[in-house]
C-alpha cells in the first residue's frame, strides 16, 4: 500500500466534502476486521488490494477494494478470510446507513424513522407499547453481525434488507431486520406471553437456527404483506380459468410467489370447439402466455419469476410438451422459461416394465378419466377409454416416451416426475392432490377458478426450514419445531390475499411445510456418509422426531385457537399418520422400532384436531442455506468450496467447520450412484406429509466412456417411484469443463455439456 500523500484527497460517503487521504484510517479499519480471527493477517489484505489511490477517490470506493480483496483471499488453506471480508462489508453497510461504525440508533428510533419514510408497516407502532421496545432494544445482539460470512451477509444485503432498489439505498442491518421480523410476526400473541416469543424466535432466526423464506425475511416488517413462497393454480378447460388463473399467476408473481400450474385439464390441439367450427390451438400457445406473464411480473433483486407447469403421461401433447425447454426447435414450438413436471402412475411404470403401450388421449373427451387421475379408480377407467372407438386416442410405446422423457430430462434438467398415485394414497388429504408446485415440495389439494374473484381454490404454502447441522440430538429439535410452526402460523393471519379463493383455503386448511437446512453437515457431524446404513438410520431417527413435534405443536395450537376449519377434511381427522400411510419398501432400508409414542398422538390428534392440515415439506433452500452459512437443504456440497456468481461478483462458501470435518463430508460428485441419496429421501417421506424438493445427479466420470446410461436414470426412475418418492426435481450432471465460478448444472445428453439458460430457479429456495 501507498504510504501517505497529502496531495491526495478522499471524497467522503454522502457528502460533497473531502478530506486528505489518512492510511492510518484504513490500518486501523482493516486491523479491527482481522482482530480475533485466526489464520488471517491485515497486511495481507491490504497488500492484496495494491490501492492505487487516484485525488477524489471514494471511501466508499476504497471498501469495495478492501472488501474484494479479503474475499478474495477466502480458500480452503484460509477459510477465515470469509469472515474479514464480511466485517469489512458490515462496517460498509453501517458507514452507509448510519454515518459511523459502532454505535446503532435505538430500536425504537429506528423503527420510528423507517416508518415515516413508508419502508415499515406502521402497524407495528400500534401493536407495542415503548416499554416493550426497550425490552427489544435490550435483546438486541448487533454482534451477531459478526457471524455472518462474507457470502451470507452479501446475500442478505443483497436480496433481503429493507432498501430502494432503484437508488440502492439501504435502510437498516441485519439484526434490525431479525428483530423487526420476529416482533411483527408474534404482536398479535396475548401479551402474557407474546414477549417471550419475540425473543425466542429473535434468537432462533438471528442465530441461523430457524431457515426463514425469502418472501418472509424480504416482506414481513414491510408493508406489502405476501408471504407465501409457494402458489398452486389449478386451471380449467374454459377460457375465463385460462384468463383468470393468468391473471392469479401475474399477482402473485409480482408478490415473490413461486408457481406452480396445473394445466392437464386443457384439451389438446386440433380438439373440435364449438361442435367444429374451428379447431383448438393446443396447450402451447396458452403455455407463451404464462411464460410471457411470469417473464414481465419477475421481482428483480429480490427473486426472479418461475413457474412449473403439470401434465400427465396420457395427455393428448405429451411428446410436444416434453420438448419445450430444449433447444432444437424454433421459438415458435418453444416455450424455455417454463419448468414441466410430467405426472406418472402405477399403471404407466407397469406398462414400461412389460413393454406396453400408452394411449394418450385429450382430457376433455375423457373428463371422467381426468376426474379419477391420481385415484384408485383411473386404471379401470382408463382401459374403458382405450376400447372406446368414438373419441381420439393415439398409442405409444411406454418404453419410447419414457426414454423420450428421461432424455429431456437428462437434456434440459428440469423435466421434473410427479408420481400422483403417492402424492394421493402419502396424502394428509381426503381431497384430491392434482399437482404440485414450482419446486416439486408442495402437495396440496386445489379447484380451478372461472373468475379471478370466483369460486374454486389455489393453495398457499408458508415455508420454513430448521438448522440441523445447529443440533446434535434429534430432542433438540422440539423448541425448535414449536418455534417454526407457531411463527408460521401467524403469518397465515397476518398477510394479505390478493385472490379470495387463495384466502379462503389458506385459512381454511392452514397448510404448512417446514423442512431440514444442513443435512449434509449434520451427518458429517456423526461421521456418517450417504451411502452407509448408519446414516439412513440416522435420517429415519431424526425424521420421526421432527413430525412427531411438529404434530404436537399442531395440537397445542388447536387446543388454544381451534383446529382449522378444513380438519375433517384431513385423513388426520380419522386417525390416520404418515407411518400409516407410507412405502413398505421403506422398511428394507431402515427396519426401527419408532421411538416415540404415536398411539397416544394419534389420540390426541382425534380429541383435539390439529391446527394445520399439513406439516411438512423439503424445499430447496438454496439462498437461505448461504445466509446460514450451511450445507444447502438435504443436498450434499458439490465441493468443499463453491462458487457462486452474484451482481457484486463471486461468492465463495466453504461447508461449515471444513477443518474438523472435512474428512467425513459426502461430496456429491464422489458419489458412484444415487442409491445412498434415494434411501435417505425415501426415509424422510416416510414420514412427511407433503413432498421433498429431491434431485438426482451423475458425474459422467464414474461411467464408461464418460457416458450416463440411460438405463442407469430408468433404473432410478424406478427405484425412486418403488420407495414412495412423491415426485423428483432437478437432474444435476457434472461437467468437467464448466467454469468455476459456475455452479455444476444439467448437461446434454451424449452430447457436449450445454448451459442451461437460467441460473437455479429462485422462489423456493426460502
Amino acid at each position: 500500500m501507498v504510504s501517505s500523500n497529502k496531495s491526495i484527497n478522499v471524497s467522503k460517503r454522502n457528502s460533497r466534502e473531502s478530506e486528505v487521504l489518512n492510511i492510518d484510517k484504513i490500518h486501523s479499519m482493516v486491523e479491527y476486521a482481522c482482530e480475533d480471527i485466526s489464520g488471517v493477517s491485515s497486511s495481507q489484505v491490504e497488500m492484496n488490494a495494491d490501492l492505487q489511490f487516484y485525488d477524489n477517490i471514494s471511501t466508499d470506493e476504497i471498501q469495495k477494494i478492501l472488501i474484494k480483496s479479503a474475499s478474495d483471499l477466502i480458500s480452503l488453506d484460509n477459510p477465515n478470510y470469509t469472515y474479514v471480508a464480511s466485517r469489512l462489508l458490515l462496517f460498509s453497510l453501517r458507514k452507509g446507513i448510519f454515518h459511523k461504525l459502532w454505535d446503532h440508533p435505538h430500536f425504537y428510533d429506528h423503527l420510528k424513522r423507517i416508518v415515516n419514510i413508508g419502508l415499515y408497516d406502521k402497524e407495528i407502532m400500534a401493536d407495542y407499547n415503548r416499554s416493550e421496545f426497550d425490552r427489544m432494544e435490550y435483546w438486541i445482539k448487533h454482534d451477531r453481525d459478526y457471524d455472518f460470512t462474507y457470502a451470507g451477509l452479501r446475500q442478505v444485503i443483497d436480496k433481503y434488507l429493507v432498501q430502494d432498489r432503484s437508488t440502492g439505498v439501504l435502510y437498516e442491518t441485519p439484526q434490525f431486520m431479525y428483530m423487526m421480523i420476529s416482533a411483527v410476526l408474534f404482536s398479535k400473541y396475548p401479551k402474557n406471553k407474546r414477549m417471550s416469543y419475540v425473543k425466542k424466535y429473535y434468537d432462533a432466526i438471528s442465530q441461523f437456527k430457524i431457515n426463514i423464506p425469502t418472501p418472509v425475511m424480504a416482506g414481513v416488517r414491510t408493508p406489502m404483506r405476501q408471504y407465501a413462497s409457494c402458489v398452486l393454480v389449478d386451471i380449467d378447460d374454459t377460457l375465463p380459468s385460462i384468463f383468470s388463473s393468468d391473471m392469479a399467476v401475474g399477482r402473485y408473481i409480482a408478490q415473490r410467489a413461486g408457481i406452480g400450474i396445473n394445466a392437464g385439464r386443457i384439451r389438446g390441439i386440433n380438439s373440435r370447439i364449438r361442435g367444429g367450427e374451428v379447431q383448438h390451438t393446443g396447450v402451447i400457445p396458452f403455455l407463451k402466455k404464462f411464460e410471457a406473464t411470469v417473464k414481465c411480473c419477475t421481482q428483480n433483486g429480490v427473486r426472479g419469476g418461475s413457474a412449473t407447469v403439470h401434465f400427465p403421461i396420457w395427455h393428448k401433447e405429451i411428446e410436444d410438451i416434453i420438448v419445450l425447454k430444449n433447444n432444437k426447435g424454433s421459438e415458435d414450438n418453444r416455450v424455455r422459461k417454463l419448468d414441466y413436471s410430467i405426472q406418472l402412475s402405477k399403471l404407466f411404470y407397469e406398462r414400461f416394465i412389460k413393454d406396453e403401450d400408452i394411449t394418450l388421449f385429450s382430457p376433455h373427451e375423457v373428463p371422467e378419466l381426468y376426474k379419477a387421475w391420481g385415484s384408485k379408480e383411473f386404471d379401470k377407467l382408463y382401459e374403458i377409454a382405450e376400447r372406446k372407438t368414438s373419441i381420439w386416442k393415439k398409442k405409444i410405446a411406454a418404453q419410447e416416451l419414457f426414454m423420450d422423457i428421461l432424455k429431456e430430462r437428462a437434456e434440459t434438467g428440469r423435466i421434473y416426475i410427479m408420481n400422483i398415485d403417492h402424492c394421493n394414497d402419502h396424502s394428509s388429504f381426503k381431497d384430491r392432490v392434482w399437482m404440485s408446485n414450482l419446486c416439486q415440495e408442495i402437495t396440496l389439494p386445489t379447484d380451478p377458478i372461472q373468475h379471478i374473484d370466483g369460486e374454486g381454490e389455489i393453495a398457499l404454502c408458508i415455508l420454513s426450514a430448521i438448522n440441523i447441522g445447529k443440533i446434535n440430538r434429534p430432542e433438540e429439535l422440539e423448541p425448535l419445531c414449536d418455534l417454526a410452526v407457531r411463527s408460521l402460523d401467524e403469518i397465515i393471519e397476518h398477510q394479505a390475499y390478493p385472490i379470495k379463493s387463495a384466502e379462503k383455503s389458506t385459512k381454511a386448511r392452514r397448510s404448512l411445510g417446514i423442512g431440514y437446512i444442513g443435512l449434509a453437515h449434520y451427518l458429517a457431524k456423526k461421521g456418517y456418509s450417504y451411502e452407509q446404513k448408519q446414516a439412513w438410520k440416522e435420517i429415519d431417527k431424526l425424521t420421526e422426531a421432527f413430525q412427531y413435534y411438529l404434530l404436537k405443536t399442531s395440537i397445542e395450537l388447536a387446543k388454544e385457537k381451534n383446529k382449522c376449519e378444513y380438519f375433517d377434511k384431513t385423513k388426520y381427522a380419522d386417525g390416520i399418520l404418515p407411518i400409516d400411510t407410507y412405502k413398505k419398501e421403506v422398511d428394507q432400508i431402515v427396519d426401527r422400532k419408532l421411538a416415540y409414542d404415536w398411539e397416544e398422538l394419534r389420540k390426541e390428534i382425534k380429541k383435539y384436531g390439529l391446527r394445520h392440515s399439513t406439516l411438512s415439506a423439503q424445499m430447496p433452500s438454496e439462498s437461505s442455506s448461504v445466509v446460514s452459512n450451511e450445507t444447502n437443504g438435504i443436498e450434499p456440497p458439490r465441493d468443499y468450496l463453491t462458487v457462486k456468481k452474484s451482481k457484486k461478483g463471486p461468492l465463495k462458501q466453504i461447508v461449515p467447520e471444513y477443518n474438523k470435518l472435512k474428512n467425513n463430508y459426502t461430496l456429491l460428485w464422489d458419489m458412484k450412484s444415487n442409491e445412498g441419496y434415494i434411501n435417505i429421501v425415501a426415509v424422510m417421506q416416510k414420514y412427511f406429509d407433503q413432498a421433498i424438493s429431491a434431485n438426482w445427479s451423475y458425474n459422467p466420470e464414474h461411467f464408461e466412456d464418460g457416458k450416463v446410461p440411460l438405463s442407469v436414470m430408468a433404473n432410478d426412475l424406478l427405484n425412486t417411484y418403488r420407495l414412495g418418492w412423491k415426485t423428483s426435481y432437478y437432474q444435476n450432471t457434472y461437467d468437467s469443463k464448466k467454469d468455476e465460478e459456475e455452479p455444476a448444472h444439467p448437461m446434454t445428453y451424449e452430447e457436449e455439456p450445454k448451459k442451461v439458460e437460467d441460473e437455479d430457479c429462485d422462489p423456493c429456495k426460502i
